[in-house]
């Protein structure tokens, strides 16, 4: 294909595409591209600027902390200038050194008494000073350490004979190390630590050649942020002399990921000091550097500053993507109003088009009013009949589904009070074959209070502490027909009494655990309890009711889950299983069941754990919700 033919192709699927876009997307798309070309201009414009702000405030933040270093330089070079002139103009000192005789041993003793302790408290004065050392060719001089010495000992050192040969003047020299002249130890080594001398020669008279000054200074103390302890890995100083040598700090320097790096500031210098000209910027491994540089004025040696880019580049990027961001949000202002301007200008079509989602999602239809008229008008009305007419029938459906349950709750209640009815009258009729009148009244109260409790059924909730008084009663009833009463043993908090419960929904398990829990054959058992527990967790209620019984085994048990959360009521004629709280295909557990999951939803109900020989437990779980219907956070 041609590519005239393929740019046609292209434009006229563009087209056909951009023609089936909704008008709203359309308008928002124009006003997008109206505002992006300018942006993106003032965008440019401005990451420029502050691309070189960032890069200049560097250059000058760098540059003040060299100058700042410089001026602390100049300081110790003063401070060095002046204990060589202070040496230099000591009588006693030249008279020593001139010395054209053998000294007595009073001359020494006067001379040590008072020039060489002159001597030491020039150095004790600048306690940054290392080494105030004099040097003397003449055989009458003796050695008196640390501070005058033979010159055969450093005459042959390249600093020596430069100073020499200057015949006068201050001669500044950077050494890697400072060597012992004393020698006190055989085989010692050479201290590897860097230091600055300033070497003057004393001429006396004019021309006559009587010794050496050497004022020494480590330069760590000379030049410190050169040699800092503080490693923060953006800026490192190096003091160059005039051989060029780098005098830097050891530990994680530049140097050692950058292997051409001093290579480019010897040649940098070597221009600099030719022409004048000076490059700042270095790069390499793709990383990015400022070579900051200044001349030390009388010592023909410069301090220099390099200084990472990285942080720089980080605040760079930063600062672009946040302009980046700032366009993006800008854009989606724009693209915001626009939407919220066509949403008004075609608000008719927007407000059915989202009434019809609405529906779609389930959720409840209201009646949307269309002014205007028009083809948008008639729709809406034609989609209010339908809704109206679709409303009709579930509201139908929904009052079907309310009878079918209010039917089935009744049918729930008359069948565990046939129940709890028929078993109340069995024992009073037992009671009036075995005992006196006065425990047939004391049964007859209990159970009193139980017909009225069991009656009196005008809610669905109770408080906690009315069904646990209905418990009571049904336990004193009830242990009228043992000779071994069976013990409840209650164990909540008065906090918990007065959350709702329903009606009757702890009394059956209860039941079924004093008919059920203990085999025949163990009615003789002195230790038999029921306890119940209540705990909360997330706004959840738990209540447990526990018995010491003889426990369900676990094909029993899994046969009893079952019938409980099954949906389908037992046969008549299930074959149900002793020993448990509940007989399988009984009444008791699986009515509460349900009764729980129809008034408090699916997530509530009862769980069944038994272990044989160990007793057996129910756990009712319900919402923490006051009687007044308020539920508890």
């Amino acid at each position: 294909m041609e590519p005239s033919k393929r740019t046609v192709a292209i434009w006229d699927s563009f087209t056909y595409w951009w023609g089936r876009r909704s008008l709203q997307s359309r308008l928002i798309a124009a006003y997008i591209f109206i505002i992006l070309g300018p942006c993106l201009a003032v965008s440019f414009y401005s990451y420029k600027a502050i691309n070189n702000t960032y890069i200049r405030n560097a250059i000058d933040k760098n540059d003040y902390l060299l100058q700042m270093e410089k001026l602390h330089i100049n300081t110790q070079i003063e401070a060095m200038e002046r204990a060589a002139q202070m040496a230099y103009s000591n009588k006693e000192v030249k008279n020593y050194l001139m010395n054209e005789s053998e000294p007595q041993l009073g001359e020494l003793v006067d001379f040590n008494t008072n020039a060489y302790i002159n001597m030491m408290q020039i150095q004790f004065n600048n306690p940054n000073i290392e080494h105030l050392q004099v040097y003397s060719n003449n055989k009458y001089v003796h050695e008196i350490w640390p501070i005058f010495y033979s010159e055969e000992r450093v005459i042959n050192e390249p600093w020596y004979q430069e100073a020499m040969n200057l015949m006068g003047p201050e001669l500044w020299s950077f050494q890697m190390s400072d060597p012992d002249l004393m020698q006190r130890y055989v085989d010692q080594s050479t201290v590897n630590k860097p230091k600055v001398s300033l070497l003057r020669e004393i001429n006396i008279p004019a021309g006559n050649h009587i010794g050496m000054i050497q004022v020494d200074m480590m330069l760590d103390r000379f030049t410190p942020k050169t040699y800092t302890k503080i490693r923060d890995g953006q800026s490192q100083m190096f003091l160059i002399d005039d051989k060029f040598q780098l005098f830097t700090r050891s530990d994680y320097s530049f140097l050692h990921e950058n292997g051409e790096m001093a290579q480019a500031i010897t040649d940098r210098l070597q221009l600099y000091r030719k022409t004048g000209e000076w490059n700042i910027n270095y790069k390499e491994n793709g990383k990015s550097f400022l070579l900051i540089n200044t001349p030390l004025d009388g010592m023909d040696a410069n301090l220099l500053n390099v200084v990472s880019m990285e942080n720089v580049m980080k605040d760079i990027s930063r600062t672009r993507n946040l302009i980046i961001g700032l366009n993006i949000g800008f854009i989606v202002l724009v693209t915001l109003i626009a939407y919220v301007m066509n949403a008004f200008i075609l608000q008719n079509l927007r407000r059915l088009t989202d009434a019809m989602k609405k529906v779609r999602r389930g959720e409840s239809y209201k009646v949307i009013t269309i002014r205007g008229g028009g083809e948008v008008g008639e729709l809406a009305h034609h989609f209010s009949k339908l809704m109206n007419t679709i409303n009709k029938l579930v509201a139908q459906a929904v009052q079907k589904e309310v009878l079918s349950k209010e039917a089935e709750l009744h049918t729930l209640h008359n069948q565990i009070d046939t129940h709890f009815l028929y078993n109340t009258l069995e024992n009073i009729k037992m009671l009036a074959e075995m005992e006196n009148q006065q425990t047939i009244s004391d049964a007859l109260t209990s159970l009193g209070g139980m017909m009225r409790y069991n009656f009196k059924w005008s809610s669905e909730y109770v408080k906690l502490r009315d069904e646990i008084r209905h418990i009571e009663n049904y336990i004193e009833v009830m242990n009228i027909r043992f000779e071994y009463p069976v013990e409840l043993a209650i164990q909540i908090e008065s906090t918990y009494l007065e959350v709702e419960v329903l009606k009757m929904s702890l009394q059956p398990i209860v039941e079924n655990s004093v008919k059920h829990a203990w085999t025949e054959g163990e009615e003789e058992l002195t230790n038999r309890i029921i306890q119940i527990e209540i705990s909360e967790a997330e706004g959840d209620i738990y209540i447990e009711i526990t018995d010491n019984g003889a426990g369900i085994d676990p094909l029993k048990l899994s046969t009893l889950n079952e019938s409980i959360y099954s949906e389908v009521p037992p046969p008549s004629d299930f074959s149900g299983s002793r020993g448990g709280v509940v007989r399988a295909g009984g009444i008791g557990l699986r009515n509460v069941n349900q009764r729980l999951k129809l008034f408090y939803g699916e997530a509530y109900g009862l769980r069944i754990r038994s272990e044989v020989g160990r007793g057996t437990t129910v756990s009712m779980t319900l919402p923490r919700v006051l009687l007044t219907g308020e539920q508890q956070r």
